[in-house]
């Protein structure tokens, strides 16, 4: 195989650290929308979700709401090919499939909660592990890590629901645990050398405090911590400084490792109707969404009682929020009615004499998921991303890959980062330079994840990334959707700039050039591999 890279960039493959594969790997176990855009390595089982240890109903009612993921998709996904029953099978059932990239796993604790005390005891506010099932979940935890796994990954955002028939409505099973269980699994990761990632609760900024006291080192060696997520928040512009200055101040004060990741792009998210996890931040919004039925949501949505409160919660200036909820910056993209296309629900609402609130119920209520509109709720301001690109304390980590399908679109995140770089120096502005841009999508994460991954040196398996810089274009910000078969054939969200990656080489192999991929990709060739954790230490603390 030779490739002509002249004039060209020959670089490690991308590492995406931050993608909900779960299901999509286990049927297209290609992960095309990464591989095409010189991705190389990816993680799942991020945010407490995983697929190792609950059944097919419970996998999909934990991943489908928070995930906005078909339920029937990921619930026949996981029954048709769940022949594992432990992380060690979960492995070779991977290490078995036409993988494309590399693949490498957290282990959901809303998965190992779900698995030990059943998913109702699991969501029941005043229920407790007891002590045998706490034992049992560090059991899983170290079987798991023992496997491979990388780390723990919780969450405690309250906006993150369950899916399903059976307990709709209720938030996922990690956020009840209590810091007694979050430290019980945690010691076990700080024994094994591995992290914790993490999503926090947006409503209680304080509490991200007992997550740098967990990763605290001061005599012991600190805890790895990764957390969802560094933004410059439209809602809250003055919320990015303090997040970077505060835990610049921590890791050094206390010797944690605590690390933000961070999506490097304008964080432009799209809806169908009010199907958005945006809204799960506030009563009224989360209602809605709890009706599952659309006939039922829309009878919900067009009472003057709903009305008058989701008036009020749009309206609120005060408290955390994550979201604008300025219907103003909120444009319509697609509607039946085509008066309205190409217009902010607020320019809809001056035009009708109502209130903007109104204007976009009253569409949700006539059109559902036929009306199709997008915002952009952080990283809008060029200047700040530019300031926080080699900030330490961020990692280039979240896009969310597999996930969110019909709400956004981050696969190519990494080239669009270089496309700023590559523009800036060559604009005379350089805010950071190529070679470190490389390494801070690349090295950097597979150093601090304790992947081989992200390096090209002499014995180094060979996943390489070739780049051409004449194709890092404007259309790597194009809206752009595609079938994706393997999950009940939803078209979803994606991003085509095929001119900007030469080559995807995984293992050695070509995978990938300029749009098109090598025969029997995904199907009867596998080029990935699965990834175990750097330094597996066995039970008798010898490490492997």
């Amino acid at each position: 195989m030779i490739v002509d890279a002249e004039g060209l960039w020959v670089m490690p493959g991308l590492i995406d650290v931050h993608t909900h594969y779960d299901a999509e790997v286990l049927v297209a176990p290609g992960l095309s929308e990464s591989v095409r855009h010189g991705v190389t390595t990816v993680v799942f089982g991020n945010c407490s979700l995983s697929t190792v240890y609950s059944s097919p109903d419970d996998c999909a009612d934990l991943f489908s709401r928070v995930e906005a993921l078909p339920w029937d998709a990921v619930h026949s996904s996981v029954k048709q090919h769940q022949t594992w029953t432990d992380p060690h099978r979960y492995v070779e059932a991977l290490e078995s499939r036409p993988l494309g990239p590399n693949v490498a796993a957290l282990i959901g604790h809303s998965d190992i909660r779900a698995a030990v005390m059943g998913l109702d005891r699991a969501t029941a506010p005043d229920v407790r592990p007891t002590p045998p099932e706490l034992d049992r979940m560090r059991a899983m935890l170290i079987d798991a890590l023992d496997a491979g796994f990388l780390g723990l990954s919780t969450i405690r955002s309250s906006f993150s629901k369950l899916d399903g028939v059976r307990y709709p409505g209720r938030q996922l099973p990690s956020t009840y645990a209590t810091w007694r269980e979050y430290r019980a699994l945690n010691r076990v990761l700080r024994d094994r050398g591995r992290l914790h990632q993490c999503t926090p609760n947006a409503a209680r900024k304080a509490e991200t405090g007992k997550f740098f006291a967990q990763s605290a080192g001061r005599g012991r060696a600190p805890l790895k911590t990764t957390m969802l997520t560094a933004a410059d928040l439209k809602a809250d512009p003055r919320l990015i400084w303090l997040m970077t200055k505060a835990t610049a101040l921590l890791n050094r004060v206390i010797a944690s490792d605590l690390r933000w990741q961070h999506l490097p792009v304008p964080f432009e998210v799209y809806a169908d109707g009010i199907d958005l996890v945006v809204f799960e931040e506030f009563g009224s919004g989360a209602a809605a969404l709890n009706v599952r039925d659309e006939v039922k949501r829309g009878e919900l949505v067009d009472s003057e009682a709903y009305r008058r409160q989701f008036r009020k919660d749009i309206e609120r200036r005060f408290g955390p929020k994550l979201w604008h909820r300025d219907l103003y910056d909120a444009h319509v993209v697609s509607c039946p009615d085509a008066e309205v296309v190409g217009k902010s629900f607020g320019r809809v609402a001056e035009e009708r004499g109502i209130h903007p609130a109104d204007a976009f119920l009253d569409l949700v209520v006539t059109h559902g998921a036929a009306l199709r509109w997008r915002t952009t709720i952080a990283n809008h301001r060029p200047e700040v991303l530019d300031k926080i690109a080699d900030d330490p304390q961020i990692q280039m980590g979240f896009a969310d890959s597999g996930a969110h399908l019909r709400n956004m679109a981050f696969y190519n995140a990494g080239l669009r980062l270089l496309r700023r770089v590559k523009e800036s120096a060559e604009d005379g502005n350089e805010f950071l330079t190529l070679e470190r841009a490389v390494h801070r999508l690349t090295g950097e994460l597979g150093d601090w994840y304790g992947l081989d991954a992200g390096t090209l040196r002499l014995g180094d398996r060979a996943d390489i990334a070739v780049i051409d810089p004449a194709g890092l274009s404007e259309a790597s910000a194009d809206y752009a959707e595609a079938v994706l078969d393997g999950l009940g054939g939803v078209s979803r969200m994606v991003n085509r700039n095929d001119g900007a990656v030469a080559a995807t080489i995984v293992g050695g192999e070509l995978v990938y050039r300029y749009g098109t991929f090598t025969e029997g990709f995904g199907t009867t060739r596998s080029s990935g591999s699965f990834l175990r954790a750097a330094n597996v230490r066995s039970n008798d603390g010898s490490s492997s």
